[in-house]
């Protein structure tokens, strides 16, 4: 047998080699692709790999009786479609699940307000201590779905799409409490629009208490403007840096924006507003827009007067930005660069935006464009991993739809990769290039985790650390139909690798640290 230090450096080498060179809609119509492509199942795999959070050999039996074009088209106007009943469970029964958030949030609220008054200090220690661990319970919960649905869910592309926009309208758990608040904004704000309209998710995250806590809108007002989620709004979110905007135009966006935040105060506690702007007061769950903490005077922005009123300044001001050419080009290279490369071809991205533009900002409109590009089928098999498509994809390969019964393992596995789930610190979102997750200790960690899912799947299986691992504690992945029907496409390197295998955990190691498997 192969010494384990030796079989990292035969894995590693390999690795690094490779390293080196709206809602949910009814059918669309199916997607224009090659017969002889959409027929080789060599191809389907590799659709699968880009199109899904990883190929298994359930997604391929389906797309295999479907045919590519339509399970394409099935994928990019999904219909509601069950998780299995296993996942579906644990997601029932989670807080998250089942307490609206505006009960949740100012429940929680009252908790931290009643610790912070205990008298006595090592009271008052262990309930703040309380407080915390619920926060971090629910960011967990959040985290737990989001696996769940990301493994089992038939509408992939939606998943897929969900975890892109999360990254893009970016928020950090660690900041106030939006441990509490994440798992709403991704389920209510961006979930539902993923394949939708870029305008309608664009003013759901303006909505959500989860963006106004962590851009301080929720502290924005006249006379006191505060200026962090206006920028970003431009720069981050429509525009792009180099968009046409400048400085004054943040400023005024700012000042549209005054007003626009949160409230955990009971929902018939309307505050005294002065009776000239009393009618333009809105509270929707925790959000709220107060007239008494709005700039009321004329504004222009990109050039242009806004004409509206109080909130509504703000749906004007989104309409302008979700509908400029700028925001329609940097829409489609960030969809290019997620799905195609890390440098896209200017005549793809200038399609993509054309049919962003002419759709109205439809999601699944200018996906469709880059699908049945050449430039897409060009790119199967060489855009680089981030971990959590790693993580999600070998365990989709490793242990197909057999729902896992404890998630914790695959979220400790993508922290140590360092991409935790709603972790990123920054508003720009983890990078999706493959420069930033190539490093040499990269491809290290990733071999640890390859063997952790090859060799002891099995604690994925079990509801709790202290319960039994199963036996075999490892996936059979040499017989898996999908891993039979890849591995023709496996390089001679890889294949000699194998040929070394002891044993199927080694065997199962070798396959997911391979070069093959860290692309999609």
């Amino acid at each position: 047998m192969l010494h384990l230090g030796r079989l990292c450096m035969v894995s590693a080498a390999l690795v690094l080699a490779a390293c080196t060179t709206s809602g949910l809609r009814s059918d669309a119509p199916p997607l224009s692709v090659p017969d002889a492509a959409a027929g080789s199942p060599a191809t389907q795999l590799q659709w699968l790999d880009r199109v899904t959070w990883g190929a298994n050999a359930s997604s391929q039996a389906e797309l295999a009786k479907a045919g590519l074009a339509r399970w394409m088209g099935r994928q990019l106007k999904p219909r509601p479609q069950p998780l299995p009943p296993a996942a579906q469970a644990q997601i029932d029964a989670m807080t998250i699940s089942r307490t609206p958030l505006d009960q949740l949030a100012m429940g929680l609220d009252a908790q931290r307000k009643a610790a912070d008054a205990l008298p006595d200090e090592e009271q008052k220690k262990a309930a703040r201590q309380a407080y915390q661990q619920e926060l971090t319970r629910l960011a967990r919960e959040a985290q737990q779905r989001f696996v769940l649905r990301a493994l089992y869910s038939p509408n992939q592309l939606q998943e897929q799409m969900t975890w892109f926009w999360m990254n893009h309208f970016n928020v950090n758990l660690r900041k106030d409490n939006i441990r509490a608040l994440v798992g709403d904004y991704e389920e209510n704000a961006i979930r539902p629009h993923a394949l939708g309209r870029f305008r309608e998710l664009l003013g759901a995250t303006l909505h959500h208490p989860a963006m106004l806590r962590y851009l301080d809108n929720a502290q924005n007002a006249a006379n006191r403007i505060n200026e962090n989620y206006a920028r970003e709004l431009m720069e981050l979110h429509t525009l792009g840096v180099g968009g046409g905007y400048s400085q004054a135009d943040v400023q005024e966006l700012a000042r549209v924006l005054t007003g626009v935040g949160v409230s955990l105060q009971p929902a018939d506690a309307v505050p005294n507003i002065r009776p000239a702007v009393r009618a333009d007061y809105v509270r929707r769950g925790l959000f709220e827009f107060n007239p008494n903490r709005h700039d009321y005077g004329p504004k222009t922005l990109l050039g242009q007067p806004v004409q509206a009123r109080g909130l509504a300044e703000a749906d004007e001001a989104l309409d302008r930005l979700a509908r400029a050419p700028a925001t329609a080009r940097f829409i489609s290279r960030k969809l290019a660069v997620y799905f195609v490369a890390d440098e896209p071809p200017h005549a793809l991205i200038d399609r993509m935006a054309s049919a962003f533009a002419r759709s109205d900002g439809d999601i699944a409109v200018t996906l469709k464009a880059l699908f049945e590009s050449p430039e897409f089928a060009a790119s199967l098999g060489r855009k680089f991993r981030d971990p959590v498509h790693y993580v999600m994809a070998g365990v989709r390969l490793a242990y197909d739809d057999r729902v896992a019964l404890n998630v914790n393992p695959m979220l400790n596995w993508i922290n140590r990769m360092g991409e935790p789930l709603y972790g990123h610190e920054t508003p720009d979102g983890y990078p999706l290039n493959e420069a930033a997750w190539a490093s040499a200790g990269q491809m290290n960690t990733r071999f640890e985790i390859a063997r952790a899912i090859g060799a002891n799947g099995a604690v994925l299986f079990r509801a709790d650390d202290k319960a039994p691992l199963e036996k075999p504690a490892f996936p059979q992945l040499a017989e898996s139909h999908a891993v039979r029907a890849m591995q023709a496409g496996l390089s001679a390197d890889t294949r000699g690798a194998l040929a070394q295998a002891k044993n199927p955990q080694e065997w199962n190691t070798f396959l997911l640290a391979s070069p093959e498997l860290m692309r999609r």
